[in-house]
């Protein structure tokens, strides 16, 4: 039996003869080439995202509202992304957590940005970005995430921006969590970002919201952590927040001897050990920087205007690898020195956890 035969409609035959168009006048230049006048989006450019709206949180911080492009894959909550922002003409490559749940009708993603003294990206995401602009985007990636059987009681304690992440969670599996506490550190109720939500949450009684506002109760501490929440060890805990408050909760769990119940999730590595400093020297661009022994060389190279490759800066995506021609570099992280040795291959460092602890130099 002959199959009924199809004609292709007006539409898809102007498709086509428009293809043909551009496949000739493209040559010798790929298609690809020119998709980015039509569909800014398309795959063959690589994962992109377009700016559906930038919504303020508070006076300092804004949810940016992204639309991806195919080729994203759902993220775990409680993941953060990589996103690659132009900014007058350079491009910089910043990471965010995400606070949307994976499975918005819209097919939408968001992050939300909290902006920081000279923060080149931050800044210019929250005051100046507006809808249709068209970002780079990764793949999510973290393990800052709930395990599939969840606790039967679970704390999250955040400080700032930290609570990002953990917003991520709680819109996708707070219905999951039966005995829920928050301990948010803010220096006031208004810069608290989320703040009206997760006061809504508590008062619905999905989860106990203890805010513990710096200005006027202190730095939050184990030892005032223990007194807002009595059964604080016996509690999985998710945290995040700024390195100095991370650095003295991992401390107290490993004095409990219970290291594995607390999660850690660090926007920026925590200093050990500092060296001595000493003069950066970047070849290409013919920059000296003095840097101290705490600051990454990272930070330095950027904050003398050198187009200095980076990513996480956290240490686990090595997006920010370079060979260190000469001199001695400290790891912030270990105290782990790195020293060239005449007549050997320089070695790699990465620039977002290592500082100045000599006079040093690199290709950049």
């Amino acid at each position: 039996m002959l199959r009924p035969t199809t004609m292709p409609s007006f539409t898809d035959r102007l498709t086509r003869a428009a293809s043909r168009v551009v496949q000739v006048a493209a040559t010798p230049l790929a298609p690809a080439d020119y998709l980015e006048l039509f569909d800014r989006l398309h795959p063959a450019l690589g994962l992109r995202a377009r700016v559906v709206s930038v919504d303020p949180e508070t006076r300092d911080a804004a949810t940016v509202v992204l639309r991806p492009g195919r080729g994203w894959r759902p993220h775990v909550p409680g993941q953060y992304v990589r996103l690659g922002v132009d900014v007058e003409g350079v491009r910089h490559w910043r990471t965010y957590s995400l606070t949307s749940p994976p499975d918005r009708d819209d097919g939408c993603i968001s992050v939300t940005v909290e902006t920081v003294p000279d923060g080149v990206v931050s800044n210019h995401l929250v005051r100046r970005t507006r809808p249709g602009t068209v970002v780079q985007l990764e793949l999510a990636t973290g393990e800052f995430v709930l395990p599939s059987v969840t606790p039967p009681r679970t704390l999250f304690v955040t400080a700032g921006s930290g609570i990002t992440p953990v917003m991520g969670i709680l819109r996708s599996r707070l219905d999951d969590l039966d005995d829920v506490v928050v301990v948010h550190a803010t220096s006031t109720p208004e810069r608290a970002i989320f703040g009206g939500e997760l006061r809504a949450m508590a008062a619905a009684g999905r989860l106990r919201l203890v805010e513990h506002v710096t200005r006027r109760e202190g730095r939050l501490d184990p030892a005032g952590l223990t007194r807002l929440v009595p059964d604080l060890h016996e509690r999985e805990t998710w945290a995040c927040g700024p390195g100095a408050l991370l650095d003295v909760l991992e401390e107290h769990w490993d004095a409990a001897g219970i290291p594995e119940r607390l999660h850690l999730e660090r926007f920026r590595p925590g200093t050990v050990v500092t060296g001595e400093g000493g003069t950066v020297h970047f070849r290409r661009s013919g920059q000296d920087v003095e840097a101290d022994g705490a600051t990454p060389l990272l930070e330095a190279g950027e904050a003398a205007g050198v187009l200095m490759p980076s990513g996480c800066r956290m240490g686990i995506c090595f997006g920010c690898v370079v060979p260190l021609r000469e001199g001695a570099v400290r790891d912030l992280r270990t105290g782990e020195l790195t020293v060239t040795t005449a007549g050997d291959e320089p070695p790699m460092v990465q620039t977002c956890v290592n500082a100045a602890a000599a006079t040093c130099s690199f290709d950049l």
